[in-house]
């Protein structure tokens, strides 16, 4: 087995295990994935888009047991902030890429600056989420995964020009079929749970949903980590879990920044997390599994008065920091997954 070295964006050299492709026997084994429910398990494609191109992206993905890609940002088709790319070669390249592997796109995520904090960037936005809409329209992917955006100094506009942005783009959207499922982020205008559910409960549309991110959860409640709690508020909103771990930044020492005034419960005009492999640092996943179970999240979608539009809903593990452990930790998550929530 021969080993291929990458590098990022750091300079820093990674090795991907490059594999002999069976196309077939992949695309047999992948079969075997399918289950009765139909809750979708995605890898969020983020740890590999900078090291390699689609065409051995996608077959990664494959040969780590997935169906499902969640594309992050990529820059020849999503980029970030900027206007989608994907020429008529890059979808040509992904397409086959799909089909030789029987892989899908189960969602894309953008990240674009709707809420401002300035009109123009706005309208940018506005113009960027159009484009992308068709793409995804015209690729048959139903779910577009966002954040708020925005500068949490700047609150009071960038949630006024979030909702600016979103009573152009709802109409698209409701009008497409398609779901948008939001989530804060850390150092958008909105970093908190129960405050971004509202935001999006208050448009009582079927086309939106909520965006659960583990490795975000800290920030959700300031600190508490009552992942339990943040679940159950969301309720039928929730269409979407990214799976990682992080640590508490608001604990001491979990992270050290200097100068010192900058450790101030995590929170100064930075923010700090990260996308470990499950179990490798605060995160209440047992507290995550269990309260998923009980709001029956692998299966709500499947009901014939299900709550959201968009088709499944989608477990995605999202660990970016370590491409180097990837062969091991991106089964081992969806396995986790499968077992938690699928009962495999």
């Amino acid at each position: 087995m021969k080993c291929r070295s990458f590098t990022n964006g750091d300079s820093r050299a990674y090795t991907i295990k490059e594999k002999n492709f069976n196309t077939q026997k992949r695309a047999r084994a992948l079969k075997l994935v399918r289950r009765i429910h139909t809750m979708k398990i995605a890898f969020d494609v983020d740890v590999l888009a900078k090291q390699m191109d689609i065409n051995r992206m996608v077959h990664q993905v494959a040969d780590w047991g997935y169906k499902y890609i969640e594309q992050s940002p990529h820059p020849r088709i999503n980029p970030f902030y900027k206007h989608p790319l994907f020429s008529e070669e890059c979808e040509k390249e992904y397409r086959k890429a799909l089909r030789e592997t029987g892989v899908e796109i189960s969602s894309f995520i953008v990240v674009y600056r709707w809420s401002g904090p300035t009109e123009e960037q706005r309208r940018f936005a506005v113009a960027n989420w159009k484009r992308m809409i068709e793409i995804a329209v015209d690729m048959g992917v139903t779910v577009i995964n966002t954040e708020l955006s925005g500068d949490p100094n700047q609150q009071e506009i960038c949630n006024g020009m979030w909702f600016r942005s979103m009573e152009e783009l709802l109409p698209v959207i409701e009008r497409e079929g398609i779901r948008v499922e939001i989530q804060s982020h850390p150092y958008d205008f909105c970093e908190l749970n129960n405050e971004t559910c509202d935001l999006v409960k208050s448009f009582r549309s079927k086309n939106l949903g909520y965006v659960y991110s583990s490795p975000h959860g800290f920030f959700y409640d300031e600190g508490k980590g009552d992942v339990r709690s943040m679940l159950r508020y969301a309720g039928d909103e929730l269409t979407h879990v990214l799976f990682a771990d992080t640590f508490n930044q608001t604990l001491d020492c979990r992270y050290i920044a200097n100068p010192p005034w900058l450790n101030g419960r995590g929170k100064a005009d930075v923010t700090i997390h990260q996308h470990l492999a499950m179990g490798e640092g605060d995160v209440d996943f047992e507290g995550i599994f269990e309260t998923l179970r009980h709001m029956d999240f692998a299966d709500k979608q499947r009901k014939e008065n299900a709550p959201k539009a968009g088709g499944d809903n989608i477990a995605c593990v999202s660990m970016f920091g370590f491409p180097e452990k990837m062969d091991k930790q991106a089964p081992e998550a969806r396995e986790r997954i499968e077992k938690e929530l699928l009962g495999k």
